[in-house]
Protein backbone atom coordinates (compact mmCIF):
# COMPACT_ATOMS: atom_id res chain seq x y z
CA UNK A 1 0.00 0.00 0.00
CA UNK A 2 1.33 3.40 -1.12
CA UNK A 3 2.04 5.84 1.69
CA UNK A 4 -1.21 8.33 0.42
CA UNK A 5 -3.33 5.01 0.45
CA UNK A 6 -2.33 4.50 4.18
CA UNK A 7 -2.57 7.54 5.10
CA UNK A 8 -6.21 7.86 3.78
CA UNK A 9 -7.19 4.35 5.63
CA UNK A 10 -5.47 5.47 8.52
CA UNK A 11 -8.11 8.39 8.78
CA UNK A 12 -10.63 6.68 7.87
CA UNK A 13 -10.24 4.72 10.62
CA UNK A 14 -10.16 7.09 13.03
CA UNK A 15 -13.20 8.89 12.01
CA UNK A 16 -15.09 5.47 12.29
CA UNK A 17 -13.56 4.74 15.83
CA UNK A 18 -14.77 8.38 16.65
CA UNK A 19 -18.62 7.73 14.98
CA UNK A 20 -18.46 4.53 17.15
CA UNK A 21 -17.48 6.13 20.46
CA UNK A 22 -19.96 8.51 19.87
CA UNK A 23 -23.15 6.52 18.70
CA UNK A 24 -22.19 4.34 22.22
CA UNK A 25 -21.98 7.76 24.15
CA UNK A 26 -25.57 8.73 22.66
CA UNK A 27 -27.03 5.40 23.51
CA UNK A 28 -25.84 5.62 27.34
CA UNK A 29 -28.73 6.73 29.51
CA UNK A 30 -28.55 10.81 30.45
CA UNK A 31 -27.10 11.16 34.18
CA UNK A 32 -29.83 12.78 36.51
CA UNK A 33 -28.60 15.77 38.59
CA UNK A 34 -31.06 17.31 40.95
CA UNK A 35 -30.66 20.87 41.24
CA UNK A 36 -32.61 23.91 43.54
CA UNK A 37 -33.69 26.53 40.99
CA UNK A 38 -34.07 29.23 44.39
CA UNK A 39 -30.72 29.51 45.61
CA UNK A 40 -28.99 32.44 44.15
CA UNK A 41 -26.37 33.16 43.49
CA UNK A 42 -25.12 28.92 43.44
CA UNK A 43 -28.39 28.27 41.06
CA UNK A 44 -31.43 29.76 40.15
CA UNK A 45 -33.52 30.93 36.77
CA UNK A 46 -32.73 33.60 35.04
CA UNK A 47 -34.71 36.07 33.18
CA UNK A 48 -35.10 33.71 30.15
CA UNK A 49 -36.26 30.77 32.90
CA UNK A 50 -32.97 28.80 32.14
CA UNK A 51 -31.34 27.25 35.20
CA UNK A 52 -27.95 28.91 36.20
CA UNK A 53 -25.56 29.81 38.92
CA UNK A 54 -22.11 28.57 40.26
CA UNK A 55 -22.93 25.22 41.63
CA UNK A 56 -25.33 24.76 37.91
CA UNK A 57 -22.25 26.13 35.81
CA UNK A 58 -20.01 23.54 37.64
CA UNK A 59 -22.25 20.88 37.35
CA UNK A 60 -22.46 21.44 33.35
CA UNK A 61 -18.89 22.03 33.47
CA UNK A 62 -18.31 18.71 34.92
CA UNK A 63 -20.38 16.79 32.72
CA UNK A 64 -19.25 18.31 29.62
CA UNK A 65 -15.64 17.19 30.82
CA UNK A 66 -16.93 13.74 31.24
CA UNK A 67 -18.24 14.11 28.22
CA UNK A 68 -21.97 12.94 29.53
CA UNK A 69 -24.86 13.87 28.92
CA UNK A 70 -26.63 15.19 31.97
CA UNK A 71 -30.69 16.03 32.73
CA UNK A 72 -31.30 18.27 35.51
CA UNK A 73 -34.42 17.63 37.61
CA UNK A 74 -35.52 20.46 40.03
CA UNK A 75 -35.88 19.36 43.64
CA UNK A 76 -35.80 20.65 47.57
CA UNK A 77 -32.87 20.38 49.71
CA UNK A 78 -35.17 17.99 52.21
CA UNK A 79 -35.16 15.72 49.79
CA UNK A 80 -32.07 15.25 48.05
CA UNK A 81 -30.45 12.48 50.39
CA UNK A 82 -33.04 10.83 49.84
CA UNK A 83 -33.42 10.70 46.28
CA UNK A 84 -29.62 9.56 46.39
CA UNK A 85 -29.53 7.10 48.86
CA UNK A 86 -32.90 5.86 46.89
CA UNK A 87 -30.81 5.30 43.76
CA UNK A 88 -33.32 8.35 42.17
CA UNK A 89 -30.59 10.67 40.96
CA UNK A 90 -27.13 10.45 40.11
CA UNK A 91 -25.23 13.42 40.92
CA UNK A 92 -26.91 16.28 43.27
CA UNK A 93 -25.39 19.12 42.06
CA UNK A 94 -25.98 21.41 45.66
CA UNK A 95 -23.53 22.46 47.85
CA UNK A 96 -24.00 19.45 51.00
CA UNK A 97 -21.86 20.30 53.73
CA UNK A 98 -20.11 16.55 54.15
CA UNK A 99 -21.31 15.57 57.75
CA UNK A 100 -21.59 11.57 59.38
CA UNK A 101 -25.27 11.76 58.72
CA UNK A 102 -24.90 11.69 54.98
CA UNK A 103 -22.21 10.25 54.50
CA UNK A 104 -23.59 7.86 56.07
CA UNK A 105 -26.07 7.31 53.31
CA UNK A 106 -24.90 8.95 50.10
CA UNK A 107 -20.75 9.26 48.54
CA UNK A 108 -19.51 13.09 48.37
CA UNK A 109 -17.48 13.98 45.15
CA UNK A 110 -14.11 16.19 46.02
CA UNK A 111 -15.06 19.72 47.42
CA UNK A 112 -15.99 22.24 44.80
CA UNK A 113 -15.51 25.18 47.15
CA UNK A 114 -15.46 26.15 51.52
CA UNK A 115 -18.73 26.70 53.04
CA UNK A 116 -18.96 29.42 56.63
CA UNK A 117 -22.20 29.73 57.99
CA UNK A 118 -23.47 33.78 59.27
CA UNK A 119 -25.12 34.25 61.97
CA UNK A 120 -27.80 37.43 61.29
CA UNK A 121 -29.91 38.92 64.18
CA UNK A 122 -29.96 42.10 65.57
CA UNK A 123 -26.69 43.54 66.97
CA UNK A 124 -25.82 42.07 70.90
CA UNK A 125 -28.23 39.18 70.00
CA UNK A 126 -26.57 35.70 70.57
CA UNK A 127 -27.10 32.49 69.38
CA UNK A 128 -28.89 30.43 71.66
CA UNK A 129 -30.27 33.14 73.61
CA UNK A 130 -33.93 32.10 74.81
CA UNK A 131 -37.09 33.59 73.15
CA UNK A 132 -35.62 33.60 69.70
CA UNK A 133 -37.32 32.17 66.88
CA UNK A 134 -34.36 31.44 64.23
CA UNK A 135 -35.16 31.32 60.51
CA UNK A 136 -33.28 27.75 58.62
CA UNK A 137 -33.64 26.13 55.71
CA UNK A 138 -35.39 22.60 55.53
CA UNK A 139 -33.15 19.97 55.36
CA UNK A 140 -29.81 21.92 55.75
CA UNK A 141 -26.69 21.44 57.60
CA UNK A 142 -27.97 24.33 59.71
CA UNK A 143 -31.43 22.96 60.52
CA UNK A 144 -29.63 19.58 61.86
CA UNK A 145 -27.49 22.33 64.47
CA UNK A 146 -30.33 24.28 65.54
CA UNK A 147 -32.48 21.58 65.99
CA UNK A 148 -29.52 19.26 68.38
CA UNK A 149 -29.25 22.57 70.01
CA UNK A 150 -33.21 22.81 70.94
CA UNK A 151 -33.53 25.57 69.04
CA UNK A 152 -36.92 26.78 67.95
CA UNK A 153 -36.71 27.36 64.27
CA UNK A 154 -38.71 28.54 61.43
CA UNK A 155 -38.08 26.21 58.24
CA UNK A 156 -38.29 27.60 54.31
CA UNK A 157 -37.91 25.83 51.90
CA UNK A 158 -35.25 27.31 50.09
CA UNK A 159 -32.16 29.64 50.31
CA UNK A 160 -33.70 32.45 48.55
CA UNK A 161 -36.62 32.79 51.68
CA UNK A 162 -34.24 32.62 54.10
CA UNK A 163 -34.91 36.63 54.72
CA UNK A 164 -38.51 36.19 54.20
CA UNK A 165 -39.38 35.19 58.04
CA UNK A 166 -37.08 37.75 59.37
CA UNK A 167 -38.71 40.55 57.33
CA UNK A 168 -42.27 39.04 58.51
CA UNK A 169 -41.02 39.72 62.05
CA UNK A 170 -41.71 35.79 62.69
CA UNK A 171 -37.96 35.18 63.50
CA UNK A 172 -35.58 37.14 64.98
CA UNK A 173 -32.17 35.56 63.40
CA UNK A 174 -30.83 33.69 60.44
CA UNK A 175 -28.33 30.78 60.15
CA UNK A 176 -27.51 31.66 56.49
CA UNK A 177 -24.77 30.34 54.17
CA UNK A 178 -21.92 33.04 53.37
CA UNK A 179 -22.99 32.96 49.41
CA UNK A 180 -26.68 33.00 50.23
CA UNK A 181 -26.24 36.36 52.72
CA UNK A 182 -24.40 37.83 49.16
CA UNK A 183 -27.66 37.73 47.46
CA UNK A 184 -29.58 39.06 51.21
CA UNK A 185 -27.44 42.14 50.47
CA UNK A 186 -28.98 42.89 47.83
CA UNK A 187 -32.38 42.99 49.33
CA UNK A 188 -33.66 46.55 50.36
CA UNK A 189 -35.85 45.39 53.06
CA UNK A 190 -33.56 43.06 54.81
CA UNK A 191 -30.75 45.83 54.97
CA UNK A 192 -33.67 47.59 56.53
CA UNK A 193 -33.73 45.36 59.53
CA UNK A 194 -30.29 46.78 60.48
CA UNK A 195 -29.15 43.14 61.31
CA UNK A 196 -25.39 42.39 62.05
CA UNK A 197 -23.57 38.89 60.62
CA UNK A 198 -21.11 37.52 62.87
CA UNK A 199 -19.32 33.69 60.95
CA UNK A 200 -20.24 30.76 63.64
CA UNK A 201 -17.37 28.88 63.96
CA UNK A 202 -18.55 25.35 64.67
CA UNK A 203 -17.50 22.27 63.29
CA UNK A 204 -20.81 21.41 61.55
CA UNK A 205 -21.23 24.20 59.59
CA UNK A 206 -17.77 25.35 58.57
CA UNK A 207 -16.05 23.07 56.15
CA UNK A 208 -16.04 21.68 52.47
CA UNK A 209 -19.00 21.46 50.48
CA UNK A 210 -19.44 19.14 47.88
CA UNK A 211 -22.21 17.39 44.89
CA UNK A 212 -23.51 14.16 46.64
CA UNK A 213 -23.26 10.89 44.63
CA UNK A 214 -25.46 7.96 44.42
CA UNK A 215 -23.99 5.33 46.83
CA UNK A 216 -24.34 3.09 44.13
CA UNK A 217 -22.15 4.32 41.90
CA UNK A 218 -18.31 4.67 43.20
CA UNK A 219 -17.42 4.52 39.29
CA UNK A 220 -19.40 8.18 38.81
CA UNK A 221 -17.74 9.65 42.05
CA UNK A 222 -13.82 8.68 40.68
CA UNK A 223 -15.09 10.67 37.13
CA UNK A 224 -17.00 13.69 38.89
CA UNK A 225 -13.40 14.17 41.22
CA UNK A 226 -11.29 13.76 37.82
CA UNK A 227 -13.53 16.22 36.37
CA UNK A 228 -13.31 18.74 39.10
CA UNK A 229 -9.68 18.34 39.25
CA UNK A 230 -9.73 18.62 35.08
CA UNK A 231 -11.73 22.44 35.27
CA UNK A 232 -9.50 23.52 37.98
CA UNK A 233 -6.89 23.12 36.40
CA UNK A 234 -8.08 24.50 32.38
CA UNK A 235 -9.32 27.60 33.87
CA UNK A 236 -13.27 26.97 33.68
CA UNK A 237 -13.51 26.81 37.36
CA UNK A 238 -11.90 30.11 37.87
CA UNK A 239 -14.26 31.27 34.67
CA UNK A 240 -17.32 30.02 36.89
CA UNK A 241 -16.72 31.58 40.30
CA UNK A 242 -16.11 34.98 38.98
CA UNK A 243 -18.78 35.60 36.68
CA UNK A 244 -21.21 34.03 39.95
CA UNK A 245 -19.36 35.29 42.92
CA UNK A 246 -17.18 38.50 44.22
CA UNK A 247 -14.96 36.38 46.47
CA UNK A 248 -12.60 33.04 45.50
CA UNK A 249 -14.05 29.94 47.41
CA UNK A 250 -11.80 27.41 47.25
Amino acid sequence: MSPRLRIIAASLLAALTLVTGIAAHSAEPPLKVAVLENSPPMSYRDADGRLTGFSIEIARAVCGEMRVQCTFQVTQLDRVVDLLAGGEIDIAAVSLLDTPERRRRILFAQPYFRSITLWYAKPGVEPGQRGLRVAIVKGSAQEAYARKQGWDTVAVPTNGELGLPLIAGVAQAAIIPMNTSLHLQKDKEFLALGLASTVMKVPELVGNASFGVNPRRPDLKESIDAALASIKRNGSYERINTEFLPLRVY
